[in-house]
């Protein structure tokens, strides 16, 4: 197979936009075209706009008690937050894809609650959040669209919460992944896993090596295909039943 017949890595990036068009990944793209805001309407939510990175691999973005401003939306990469608790050790709370936020749990306080930090090359859209929460007073979408962002936010945290076993946790993980990737309109069954089997362990409050249990029998039941970092869902449907307890729908 030559070299340009290969397929390409899955590799999400959100598309530029322009000065009155927002990238069809951001997370606010959906409030500005259901409102059908005007010109002049994302202008100046455009002009708020302030493009940083990139970050490399292990650099961090913020750091817990860090001064909040501005919350980010992921342009491109993945960008996983954590805490460390008394003893020193991480805990995962989550990974963050192209067009979802960071940043949404430091308004409260005005200071970010936690770490977060690039798993690859890593841009994103900053804004600013007292100029945005100003804004949204005269731009009910985007006041609306900041609370459900804030609500998903709040459901992410409490997915894996109950008794569930290894097995619902890790389909419900792979689940949620392919329907957030789908979302923004890339792969729902080519996934490539930017984070360690390390991280999700943590993430899911799991062991290592029960992650790799796991995924060795997904796959032998014809669930999944994997290949290192690349993951292939081969039965949606019978994950998505593995997953549901977790998920609900």
């Amino acid at each position: 197979m030559s070299p340009t017949a290969r397929r390409p890595r899955h590799n999400p990036i959100a598309d530029d936009g322009d000065e009155l068009r927002f990238c069809s990944t951001c997370a606010f793209s959906d409030a500005c075209l259901s409102q059908g805001y005007n010109k002049s309407d994302l202008m100046d939510l455009h002009v708020l706009v302030e493009h940083i990175g990139p970050f490399h691999e292990g650099e961090h973005i913020f750091r817990e008690g860090d001064e909040f401003n501005a919350i980010a939306a992921v342009r491109a990469g993945t960008v996983k937050t954590y805490v460390l608790d008394a003893a020193g050790h991480e805990q995962v709370l989550g990974f963050h894809l192209p067009g979802e936020i960071i940043g949404l749990n430091a308004i409260s306080e005005a200071r970010y609650p936690c770490n977060a930090v690039a798993l690859d090359t890593v841009m994103l859209c900053r804004f600013s959040f007292p100029k945005m929460a100003l804004l949204a007073t005269r731009m009910p979408g985007l006041q609306a669209q900041l609370f459900r962002l804030l609500s998903q936010d709040i459901g992410k945290a409490a997915l894996l919460a109950g008794d569930y076993t290894a097995d619902q946790r890790m389909a419900a993980f792979l689940v949620a992944l392919s329907r957030r990737f789908a979302q923004r309109g890339f792969s729902a069954t080519r996934l490539h896993l930017t984070m360690t089997r390390t991280d999700i362990a943590n993430y899911l409050r799991l062991a290592p090596e029960t992650v790799s249990r796991v995924l060795r029998r997904l796959q032998e039941d014809g669930m999944v295909k994997v290949d290192r970092r690349e993951l292939e869902i081969l039965d949606a449907d019978r994950l998505e039943t593995l997953a549901m307890a977790v998920l609900r729908n």
